[in-house]
């Protein structure tokens, strides 16, 4: 994937250019079709996603709790707590969407760290804010 598609996501925008052409070599992007379900609560996390285009409906226990959007990522909680999916994400339109697997992140803090502590501070901060 080409990284200046990366600098306007929020979790990859502080990167250096650098940094984004490491998260590319190690990413994909996908095109999915309305419907398409990229997660699903209660299975364990392999990878996780970040939604360029298009949007998507976040449910926990058949209950809609939030609607995703350009910008947003899902899935991260789970790779990086190392927990099954706390919530099924389903696509409402057509998207595009990039993703990144378990072992690629795992390749990329052996590589640099710096890159991947980055995205788990993210995460992290995120984790906070749910609770909090």
């Amino acid at each position: 994937m080409d990284e200046s598609r990366l600098s306007s996501i929020g979790l990859f925008e502080t990167l250096s250019r650098d940094d984004r052409r490491l998260i590319a070599q190690h990413a994909e992007e996908l095109d999915v079709d309305e419907g398409t379900q990229l997660v699903r609560q209660g299975e364990f996390a392999y990878e996780f996603f970040v939604i360029e285009d298009g949007t998507a409906d976040v449910t926990r226990d058949g209950e809609r709790i939030a609607q995703l959007g350009p910008g947003d990522f899902l899935g991260e909680m789970g790779i990086v707590g190392k927990v099954v999916r706390n919530a099924t994400v389903v696509t409402t339109s057509f998207a595009r969407a990039i993703v990144m697997t378990e072992q690629a992140l795992r390749s990329i803090t052996r590589t640099n760290p710096a890159v991947a502590d980055r995205i788990t501070a993210v995460v992290e901060e995120r984790c906070l804010s749910m609770l909090g």
